[in-house]
């Protein structure tokens, strides 16, 4: 679109959608370009799909998240929680700039989820906007399980993600080997006989040498056509409900 397309959109109810992710590595068989891939694709999809009132647009995807838990495997880039903010921060501010008052941060990084829910608290409370954000597999958690046969949500490098990117790429996506799995240890430190309720950071690669957690071997074209479109469909209800946009700050 160009500039005068865009002051126009401004005036209408258009809902923009910022795509952010991650470049960081996805086991033997993806590309590291899965993260911000997703969450770009999907919130094309859900923007062609979004319900009067309300239209939307898409931003280019921010490809880089906070990945340092994915440093000790190789091919990753990473942000750290000032370099993220600062970058989110510019962007939404610059929408903001030009007069859109309904904006959302679609995030495909599991990594950046705790770091972006304080980033877009601080500047609504900086811009006094409805900001929103969410990751797509907590919006279409129930359609994405439907969909899963091996896992129960999208982990990493999984049978969920590795089945969207045979879908949209099947070119990138070398061929799978029963061994591409590593089972989901439950809790957030994930270490086996810890209180599920406990909190620990580590590298990715001290659970899984291979850089992947959940059942990639699972994955097929058909799932990820389904999950696309599952997962669009979620978010366009999800952010066509006036109320997101209309309960005060």
């Amino acid at each position: 679109m160009t500039a005068p397309d865009l002051v126009r959109a401004a005036r209408m109810k258009t809902v923009v959608i910022i795509p952010l992710g991650a470049s960081e590595q996805h086991g033997p068989h993806l590309p590291t370009q899965v993260d911000w891939r997703l969450a770009y694709e999907i919130s094309k999809r859900a923007a062609q799909q979004m319900r009067s009132p309300f239209s939307a647009l898409v931003t280019p995807a921010i490809p880089f998240g906070m990945s340092e838990h994915h440093m000790s495997l190789g091919g990753t880039l990473t942000l750290n929680y000032a370099a993220m903010s600062a970058v989110v921060g510019c962007v939404v501010r610059s929408v903001a700039r030009h007069g859109f008052r309904r904006i959302f941060v679609m995030n495909g990084h599991g990594g950046n989820i705790a770091a972006l829910e304080t980033i877009i608290t601080e500047l609504t409370v900086e811009l006094q906007l409805p900001l929103a954000a969410g990751t797509y597999w907590h919006i279409a958690e129930a359609s994405i399980a439907d969909i899963l046969t091996q896992q129960e949500r999208v982990l990493h490098a999984c049978e969920a993600e590795t089945s969207m990117l045979q879908a949209l790429s099947p070119e990138t996506v070398k061929p799978l080997k029963k061994t591409f799995r590593t089972p989901l240890v439950p809790g957030l430190s994930a270490i086996p006989g810890v209180n599920p309720g406990i909190y620990r950071w580590q590298q990715l690669g001290t659970r899984s040498r291979q850089g992947l957690i959940g059942e990639a071997w699972a994955a097929s074209p058909d799932k990820g056509h389904r999950l696309l479109q599952a997962i669009a469909n979620d978010v366009a209800q999800a952010l066509s409900v006036p109320a997101l946009w209309d309960a005060p700050i």
